[in-house]
């Protein structure tokens, strides 16, 4: 049996997480609203925001429910995600893109991860949570059909993001 305060980390990580993921295509927004051109790429990230929106409200209202307290992080978070997402989709459609799919291959270990500890006990949560990684994945495909790549400084890039990210969850999940 998985204890409350195992929960309460994993729903206070998750919250800070798509909220995140909000504040990134937030950030790719302002950029494609107001420097950068690109209808179509604009588009896919509407799209792909309208599921983190729903995947934040649910740990949103969890946090609620259960009195968790956020992570003390959040506001940083919050101007990282805006920065980071402004600052991949200067740099480009393919910087956008692989912003998307290097923080969905994060993602996604990490909800496996939650996936596995999950027991009968919070049948609900491990099923948003399973419904949520599917969302991620498919993010993570549109990211590469769109033309996200490791190659060259991309690589670099992947490798600074992916760090972030685990910094991040390592965070948030304690404080």
């Amino acid at each position: 049996m998985i204890s409350k305060n195992k929960i309460e980390e994993f729903i206070r990580v998750d919250h800070a997480g798509e909220r995140g993921a909000v504040k990134i295509y937030e950030g790719q927004l302002l950029a494609l609203n107001t420097l950068i051109k690109d209808e179509g790429l604009k588009k896919k990230i509407e799209e792909m925001k309208v599921h983190e929106v729903e995947h934040c409200k649910f740990f949103e209202n969890e946090i609620k429910k259960r009195d968790i307290k956020p992570t003390k992080f959040l506001p940083l978070w919050d101007l990282l995600g805006v920065g980071l997402g402004f600052g991949s989709a200067l740099l480009g459609k393919k910087a956008a893109m692989l912003c998307t799919a290097s923080v969905e291959e994060v993602i996604d270990k990490h909800y496996l991860n939650q996936i596995n500890q999950l027991g009968n006990e919070e049948k609900e949560l491990k099923k948003k949570i399973t419904k949520f990684r599917n969302d991620e994945l498919d993010h993570k495909d549109i990211a590469y059909e769109e033309g996200a790549t490791k190659k060259g400084f991309y690589s670099i890039m992947d490798k600074i993001i992916k760090t972030g990210s685990k910094i991040a969850i390592n965070i948030s999940e304690k404080i």
